[in-house]
């Protein structure tokens, strides 16, 4: 594989707060989107991410790639590279987990972030094959969270309460015991 590391979007880009556009089924196999698809994993890699939406490496389309390594102790499981074309998340239940959040597109910072416990993801995978998982915990975590980029969200839209958003270096400093959950 001789995948690019492409460059980030951060907030205030307007690529990160637009609705991004449904993939065409016919491009998903195409040799520049599968390209694609690998650009945006070495890039989660090198950046230390456990997910990646098209629209944080200035590209406006519904893709996503998410991966949790076994040794993340914020998930139960680990969560092999799994790629997401024009992803669907519906609720199951009501249930909500509180739990800081950091963004790629918003480096430097975290923040409480209220989240579904529970859902359901239905996507194509990369080879346009029907996708469907039952999520829960972390893995249903970063599935909302890269799903809100495919919306022109970012975690920031979700808090609660800002008072809970600190600069990482200062929650390392000042903060509770918590978890440097990276996106």
């Amino acid at each position: 594989m001789n995948a690019s590391i492409l460059k980030v979007a951060r907030i205030g880009h307007p690529v990160v707060r637009a609705v991004a556009r449904p993939v065409p089924a016919g491009d998903i196999t195409s040799r520049g989107f599968q390209r694609f698809v690998d650009d945006m994993v070495v890039t989660m890699h090198e950046y230390e991410g456990v997910g990646l939406a098209a629209p944080q490496v200035h590209v406006s389309l519904r893709v996503a790639v998410i991966e949790v390594r076994a040794s993340d102790e914020r998930s139960h499981a680990a969560v092999p590279l799994t790629v997401l074309v024009n992803p669907v998340v519906t609720p199951l239940g009501d249930e909500r987990v509180h739990a800081l959040e950091g963004c790629l597109s918003i480096p430097g910072l975290r923040g409480v972030v209220p989240r579904l416990e529970r859902v359901r993801l239905e996507a194509l995978d990369r080879d346009g094959r029907p996708y469907a998982a039952e999520a829960s915990g972390f893995f249903a975590r970063v599935i909302q969270h890269e799903c809100d980029h495919l919306d022109g969200k970012v975690y920031l839209d979700r808090m609660d309460d800002m008072r809970t958003l600190s600069f990482l270096r200062e929650l390392h400093r000042h903060g509770p015991d918590v978890e440097d959950p990276e996106h």
